[in-house]
């Protein structure tokens, strides 16, 4: 991998910006498809809207003259919400042809969520997707006094007179976009990524012009490709863009470097997608590739003898895949994984649209390295990558020299090393350029220089990093949302019937939570319905019981986006006690405790 310094990278990208980059895309490329959404997904996958550079450059030219007339200048905010669709990129980028800054809003946000976003940024533009976005919008706009204009992509037959149509946008006098690229500088911000914290409301991470040039200048050394193969490099878009994973590797990268990207509004539909794009390069969390790992096991399952065979390939191509990554494998060995991938791998990668993949990266969370490894094992070549928003995404990576169990090595560009308490630290371009209005926090987190993980990790001695626990207590399910477990658990406690809680998601599927009943307010409650019982256990296994709880639950999920809801739940009827294994003293969480002692009862609502 090229271990290039920052001085390198920075003499590479000095002075350099979106806008400006994408106008020499543009100009060296003009007919490469940049942009297709589809119209229909049959057989012939013919179905495409297909968008050249140059219709993205004359599409981003009229919007950017729109968003001019409509009062957007340079140093305002706007806001996005919308699915992964063409439009996405060209307003995006648009607002920061004018210096603006585009903020995504996940589109699962609730209207609190959304006012909190939306008033703490200042928005004064809103482009939403459709009318159940801008139903959420409006619910919350009169306490948005900054905003001042709402567009909609595809807006409802009745609206109110002040939100306008995108195609007002499109019809308007196209703005000079090189003039405008001319004017852009380094400094200014491309986005803010807002992520939430452990306690406390959301930080708007503050992503420069310059961090975004420079993460992906160290991303195209670790992919390690020539110039002339990046144009029409084939992307599928798929995850939210609030995700800083999504927005660096299908949307920036794929401006400054030419790609084809292909945009699929519905991530529960990648992989029919992938069957039809075949992708050259694509980005997952570990659910997606979870997901297609049990779904080949699942088919093959429908015929025990081919997947006793199969299974059989698999094991024995672990060991070859793992000599042929250290350079040790013999002719033998590379013989034997070639007539398994001619007569069992290739198929499946054909079968599942991953024939052509040229680099496959999983993030976001931690994949398990059985799952990574069967990948592998069947020739797709895929690396996990570690990051965070604060570091424009990467820290560390390895596309090549891969090291399962591993997150790779520092990024070209980037120092990564241990802080005292094992905590991960890097330092480089792609560290981001604070909180935005929030100097007390950004200075907890980046220190001399130093942008703070909050991550505990091992470095071994060949500068592979491995993380082995999370000093912040942030959930990161397995589809690669950061969830705030402090949040929930706050708002779990005033149902009335709850004395603690304790959500439980970490690199699962979904969010659930142990429920404790009061030991004071759930007996008193009982009593008054006429509910007999023996004692909290005996009251916690009570149907009533359970129904009010659920209730409760039900109205505190009405305030949390559908990703960070409370899917399952377990109510128990003994109390939790300070300074013992689940609480410490001052009756604080002690959340490996709890996970210990009710290990049974909470994979038994994974099962």
């Amino acid at each position: 991998m090229n271990s290039a310094s920052v001085d390198e990278i920075n003499a590479v990208v000095a002075g350099d910006t979106v806008p400006r980059a994408f106008l020499r895309t543009v100009g060296a490329h003009p007919a490469i498809v940049a942009l297709r959404a589809a119209i229909s997904l049959g057989a012939d996958a013919d179905g495409w809207q297909e968008w050249s550079y140059q219709d993205f450059h004359d599409r981003t030219a009229a919007v950017a003259g729109g968003l001019r007339a409509a009062g957007l200048r340079a140093g305002d905010r706007m806001i996005l919400m919308m699915r992964n669709r063409p439009e996405f990129h060209v307003v995006d980028l648009a607002a920061q042809f004018l210096r603006a800054t585009p903020v995504s809003i996940y589109n699962s946000s609730s209207p609190e969520e959304i006012e909190y976003q939306a008033a703490h940024c200042g928005a004064r533009i809103a482009v939403v997707e459709d009318a159940g976005f801008l139903e959420r919008l409006l619910s919350v706009r009169d306490r948005l006094p900054a905003l001042e204009a709402v567009y909609v992509i595809e807006p409802p037959a009745e609206h109110p007179a002040d939100v306008r149509s995108l195609a007002e946008l499109l019809d308007a006098a196209p703005a000079d976009l090189a003039a405008l690229a001319e004017a852009t500088e380094p400094a200014d911000l491309a986005t803010l990524i807002y992520t939430s914290g452990t306690t406390g409301p959301p930080k708007g991470v503050m992503i420069s012009q310059y961090n975004v040039v420079y993460t992906a200048e160290q991303l195209r050394r670790c992919l390690g490709m020539a110039p002339e193969e990046y144009p029409g490099l084939r992307v599928i878009s798929y995850l939210p863009m609030a995700h800083i994973a999504e927005r660096m590797s299908s949307f920036y990268l794929g401006v400054l470097s030419g790609y084809t990207v292909t945009t699929c509004p519905d991530p529960t539909a990648v992989a029919v997608y992938a069957k039809q794009v075949h992708p050259q390069l694509i980005f997952g969390v570990p659910r997606v590739w979870e997901k297609i790992h049990a779904g080949v096991n699942a088919a093959l399952a429908l015929d025990p003898d081919k997947k006793r065979s199969f299974d059989e390939g698999i094991a024995a191509a672990l060991p070859i895949r793992e000599a042929m990554r250290n350079g040790t494998a013999t002719t033998e060995q590379v013989e034997v994984w070639e007539f398994l991938d001619a007569v069992a791998f290739s198929l499946v990668r054909g079968l599942i649209g991953l024939d052509e993949v040229r680099v496959a990266i999983s993030g976001a969370a931690p994949i398990p390295r059985e799952v990574l490894e069967w990948f592998n094992a069947i020739g797709v070549p895929l690396s996990e990558i570690y990051g965070m928003s604060e570091s424009s995404g990467p820290m560390t990576w390895d596309a090549r020299e891969l090291r399962p169990g591993t997150v790779g090595r520092a990024i070209p560009g980037c120092e990564v090393r241990l802080g005292e308490d094992g905590e991960v630290l890097c330092r480089g371009g792609n560290v981001f350029q604070g909180y935005f209005n929030d100097p007390v926090r950004t200075a907890e987190t980046v220190v001399d220089g130093w942008l703070h993980s909050g991550d505990i990790g091992v470095l071994d001695p060949d500068g592979y990093l491995t993380i082995v626990d999370r000093k912040k207590e942030l959930i990161i399910t397995a589809g690669g949302k950061n969830i705030s477990p402090a949040n929930l658990e706050a708002a779990l406690k005033t149902i009335p019937l709850i004395g603690q809680a304790a959500a439980i998601g970490d690199n699962r599927r979904f969010v659930s939570a142990l429920l404790v009943l009061d030991p004071e307010l759930a007996p008193a409650w009982a009593t008054q319905r006429g509910i007999t019982f023996t004692d909290l256990a005996d009251l916690a296994a009570n149907p009533e019981v359970l129904a009010a709880v659920q209730q409760g639950v039900d109205t505190v999920n009405e305030r949390f986006a559908s990703v960070e809801q409370i899917k399952r739940f377990v109510l128990l009827g003994e109390e939790w006690l300070p300074d013992s294994d689940v609480l410490t003293p001052t009756s604080k969480l002690k959340r490996r405790g709890v996970l210990a002692r009710y290990h049974d009862r909470i994979e038994a609502m994974y099962a």
